[in-house]
């Protein structure tokens, strides 16, 4: 249920717009009209190309960034009515940033662990209970609590920002791009510890990587071009692609409107799979992945008038 406060949490996004550098001549619009409701107990999973505005939505879930219109609640209670307490609401929301360097400041490891536990209050002992505890979760070494975050790898950066996190125990872990520059094993283990932390809290995490997603998420949110074009589950979305990925024999011949997700060199030549909303009837038709639904889908926005 998270330290800072008992009930649980449940999100809703009320036409929410946020326009960068408004009144300018680089004045853009990253988030249009996002209506979203997510309740205590999923780990939903939010995918989109870089600059999709997947980023800027979750920064808005702990009030990083403000709305430029629309309303955010938590628990019934909209975060933009005055006198609303963001100190309150940032101990439980986690937020952990797309690049480790950007929330490690402290001089050693244990530190930096701590850090938020004791800006909650909690005493020295305690901090440190919640600081081994968040440092063993994240597999941490030991020999590594007293060195500098700074001269960490990159993999160990991002399981010291994730501990610093965790240690809060916040009832809302957002994560931007939590795997990116791990290796595979590393991914894994990750992907295992964010699906075990959504036993007792609300987890969203955003990624362009759609394996990260597909085999824990429940719920599945796609951006793309600021709008939410999806919301759902992994299965209804890939349900959307049926009948529209093959396999060709070489490449996809010219005149074909299609997009390539893979390509195989095999003895007999190559190989490719593709989407199309129209496949020749000579294409073998295969069973869509979740990537080859993703692809679809923004394609098909991408061919709207």
């Amino acid at each position: 249920k998270g330290r800072v406060g008992g009930s649980i949490m449940s999100i809703k996004l009320e036409h929410l717009n946020y326009v960068y550098s408004a009144g300018t001549a680089y004045e853009k619009q990253a988030l249009k009209d996002v209506c979203l409701e997510i309740p205590h107990g999923e780990f939903v999973g939010i995918i989109g190309h870089t600059g999709s505005g997947k980023s800027t939505l979750i920064q808005h879930l702990n009030g990083l960034v403000k709305a430029t219109s629309g309303a955010l609640y938590y628990d019934g209670k909209n975060i933009y009515e005055p006198g609303y307490n963001m100190r309150e609401l940032r101990n439980q929301v986690g937020l952990v940033f797309q690049y480790p360097e950007h929330q490690l400041f402290e001089v050693d490891v244990m530190s930096d662990v701590c850090f938020g536990p004791k800006n909650q209050g909690l005493n020295p002992d305690q901090c440190m209970e919640c600081a081994l505890e968040a440092l063993k979760l994240v597999g941490l070494k030991e020999k590594y609590y007293n060195s500098s975050p700074f001269e960490l790898s990159g993999g160990q950066k991002r399981r010291v920002a994730i501990a610093g996190v965790l240690a809060m125990e916040p009832r809302l872990l957002v994560l931007d791009e939590p795997a990116a520059g791990l290796d595979p094993e590393e991914r894994i283990h990750f992907r295992n510890l964010f699906a075990q932390e959504a036993k007792d809290k609300l987890v969203l995490l955003s990624t362009h990587i759609i394996e990260d997603v597909q085999s824990v998420c429940d719920r599945l949110i796609v951006i793309h071009g600021g709008e939410l074009l999806f919301d759902g589950r992994p299965e209804q979305l890939v349900a959307r692609a049926q009948g529209h990925v093959g396999v060709f024999q070489g490449y996809p011949p010219q005149g074909i409107s299609c997009e390539v997700t893979a390509q195989v060199n095999t003895a007999g030549g190559i190989l490719c799979r593709a989407v199309a909303e129209k496949l020749p009837e000579t294409v073998q038709k295969v069973e869509p992945t979740l990537e080859d639904a993703y692809v679809y889908l923004v394609g098909k926005e991408g061919k709207r008038p």
